[in-house]
Order: structure tokens, then C-alpha cells, then sequence
């Protein structure tokens, strides 16, 4: 038996008004899910404990089986395992934005315009977070370059439970009431008013400002963590499994389960990634004997982050053909039985343009059994089907039964 998972980030949605009063998944021209749909379990599932912040760490770290209330550290750590950084236990890890605030007015009082610079490449970040490393790095903190904008700081001896805000949260907001405060947050609000004097006029951001393009003028911190440490997979599930993303977070999970984490030239984290590369990696991983190969694909969360309605669309339709029609395919003509779930990791509503709660829907399409379905797989035909999953953990169990 082999198992395809594809996640399929933040795809859930709330109904759009200039979508016609429907969702992205309702508007999006998906032949091959609609087509599975009809034969499979279908239903909703929430990934993300109650009380706990729905972040894409949380909600994969169930969808493979990891109890988030016991694994997670914060998916700062995760992303230094994925980025190759060895971690210290007296190190805190620390997720390092490069965002867009405005030009006007002091450091306090400034608007966050973008929490990804106008989705910065890698190669212009690493000369601005070589600058911060120059500047404000230090024998008890660096900096290392990650992906686009999401970098990382490794900090000795700070505090691993400040609660920072999400700069995906406070779009068009004055960060103000969102900067680190009070004693224990002063070191990090310093660090993060310092990188804007060191960043505004960087030559990087020159160039960008000429070009029309956003700047990455200032440094965010979130998400601290010590060192992760995850159970096997494989002895966990006896399946030898392969994971396919362009985000560091999700290779950290991987590698840290002892998952082969593979790497897809162009996979980009955004609606324009590699959708046929990461499909023909996939392929490559079931040649070479993996029984499981888990595909997350950032596209829709990225869109739903920047409200960009029609691109959410898009991706939708882009992983449906050019990832899920080519592996179904291949699964299909491979002589073996097969399954394949696809579903989102948690919501991310245009109207809000971060992650929320709701449950999301889920499909468990088996070669073996063909099951009374949906005509077409949707946030509300999902919750149609009465069939509501509490605990994420649970949906390996049910996949592999």
C-alpha cells in the first residue's frame, strides 16, 4: 500500500463577496479533487488544539500524527533543524521576519504594510540579514538567512516564552501595541528598532524602492523555542516516508521525525512555486521505495496572508492539476493499492488575512474502496457529511487502517 498526503496550505476560506458569495474552493475549477471526491470519506477535521495558536507548525504536526500540546516548541526551532543549524540547549530560536513598515512617523509608531517585503527573494534577504549579523550579532546571537522573507535568529540565554505578535496578524495596523514591552521585552523591541536604521537605505532596499518594489526595512520576532525533539515516524508507522515542501518549517518536522526532507529547484513557498517539480519529486520518492510521501504546497496561505483572491484561486487549481491529476495517475498505473488524502492544514480567510480556527475539510480517497462521497469537495459540502474529526493526530490512523 502507498500513501500520498497533500496538504494544501490555509486553502479553507469564508465566503467572498466578489467571488459571487462563494469560497476560493467553490470557485475553483478542481476536476480531479471533485472527481475523487465523489468516492471518498469526506468530512472536517481541526488540526489545531483548542487553546492553542493555529500556526501551520501545530496543524502538520497533527496531520502527521504529532500531538501538538506535547511537540511543539514554537516553529522557530524547527526551521534552524531544516536550515542546518545546530542548537545549543541554553539557545532560543526565534523566527526573524523582514517586513515592510511605513516610512512615515517614528519606529513606534509605523504601519506593518507586509509581513513578507513583497515576498523578498532569498537572494536580496541574505545580504540584509548579513547586515543584521554585522551589526547587531554578537558571541550570544545570530542571524542566519532561511527563505524569502522568514529567517532566523539564534539567541543564548533569552527567554523562550515571550508571547511576541504575529506580524501576520496586525496588517495595516499601527505596531505600536504589538512591539515587545516591558523589561523582559526590551531586548528584543532594541533589536528590532536598531535593524530599521540598518535596513531603510540598504542598497538592497534602493534598488527595490526603484523598481516599484516594497522594502524589507525592519526585523519582526515571534515564535520562540528551544531544540525540538520528535518520536521516529517510521517506527512510529512502520512506513518509510519522504516530505516535499519549500517551507523550512515543514523540513524541520520532517527531519526531525526522521523523514527524508527532499528539495524541489523552483519550490518557492508562493503561487508562482514548482507544482510539476514538487509532483515529479514525488513520483521519484515512491520509485525509490518510499511507502508515504507527504506534499505541502504554501501557495493558498501565502495568497489568503496577502489578500490576493484570484491567485488563491489559482493555486488551488494549479495543485489540483499539476500535482494531484499527475500523481493519481502514476499511483493508479503502479500495480499496487493506494490512498490519498488531501486536505488543508488550517483556514486562512481573505476577509482576515491570517490563520483561523474552523475546522477544515478533508478527503480519503482508497484504490481499494469506493465509499458514497461529495459531488465536489467544499468547506460546506464537507461539513455536510456530519463526519467531523476533533483531534488531527487521529487522521494517520484513519489513512492507514
Amino acid at each position: 500500500m502507498k500513501y500520498l498526503i497533500i496538504v494544501y496550505d490555509g486553502m479553507a476560506d469564508r465566503k467572498i463577496a466578489s467571488l459571487g458569495n462563494k469560497t476560493p474552493m467553490e470557485v475553483a475549477f478542481k476536476p480531479q479533487m471533485d472527481e475523487l471526491a465523489k468516492v471518498s470519506l469526506c468530512g472536517t477535521v481541526s488540526n489545531v488544539p483548542e487553546g492553542m495558536v493555529p500556526e501551520s507548525d501545530t496543524a502538520n504536526l497533527a496531520i502527521m500524527s504529532y500531538d501538538p500540546k506535547i511537540y511543539s516548541k514554537g516553529r522557530s526551532p524547527l526551521e534552524a533543524v531544516s536550515m542546518g543549524l545546530k542548537m545549543s540547549p541554553d539557545e532560543t530560536a526565534y523566527r526573524c521576519n523582514l517586513v515592510t513598515l511605513s516610512d512615515e512617523y517614528d519606529y513606534d509608531n509605523k504601519i506593518i504594510l507586509d509581513h513578507s517585503s513583497d515576498e523578498i527573494t532569498t537572494a536580496e534577504a541574505d545580504e540584509l540579514i548579513k547586515a543584521l549579523e554585522k551589526e547587531l550579532g554578537n558571541e550570544n546571537r545570530h542571524f542566519y538567512t532561511g527563505v524569502s522573507y522568514r529567517h532566523c535568529l539564534l539567541w543564548k540565554n533569552s527567554s523562550d516564552t515571550f508571547e511576541f505578535s504575529r506580524p501576520h496578524d496586525i496588517l495595516g495596523k499601527c505596531i505600536k501595541d504589538y512591539l515587545p514591552a516591558g523589561k523582559e521585552g526590551e531586548p528584543f523591541y532594541r533589536l528590532m528598532k536598531d535593524s530599521y536604521d540598518i535596513l531603510k537605505n540598504h542598497p538592497v532596499n534602493e534598488a527595490r524602492r526603484k523598481n516599484g518594489k516594497r522594502v524589507a526595512n525592519s526585523a519582526w520576532l515571534w515564535s520562540p523555542g528551544k531544540k525540538p525533539a520528535l518520536p521516529s515516524f517510521k517506527e512510529k508507522w512502520g512506513l518509510d516516508a519522504a516530505v516535499i515542501s519549500a517551507v523550512d518549517l515543514i523540513k524541520g518536522i520532517a527531519i526531525c521525525a526522521g523523514m527524508q526532507s527532499i528539495d524541489v529547484e523552483g519550490a518557492t513557498g508562493n503561487v508562482h512555486t514548482n507544482y510539476e517539480g514538487k509532483a515529479n519529486a514525488a513520483i521519484n520518492a515512491f520509485e525509490n521505495g518510499k511507502d508515504l510521501v507527504y506534499i505541502h504546497v504554501e501557495a493558498p496561505d501565502e495568497c489568503g496572508h496577502r489578500a490576493e483572491i484570484e491567485n488563491k484561486v489559482l493555486s488551488i487549481e494549479k495543485i489540483d492539476s499539476l500535482i494531484l491529476k499527475p500523481l493519481y495517475d502514476y499511483l493508479s498505473k503502479c500495480g499496487e493499492d493506494f490512498k490519498i488524502l488531501t486536505l488543508p492544514d488550517h483556514p486562512t480567510p481573505i476577509e482576515i488575512r491570517t490563520h483561523s480556527m474552523e475546522p477544515v475539510p478533508f478527503m480519503i480517497y482508497s484504490s481499494k474502496e469506493k465509499l458514497s462521497g461529495v459531488s465536489t469537495l467544499t468547506e460546506q459540502t464537507a461539513t455536510d457529511c456530519n463526519y467531523y474529526i476533533k483531534n488531527g493526530t487521529s487522521l494517520m490512523e484513519l489513512l492507514t487502517k
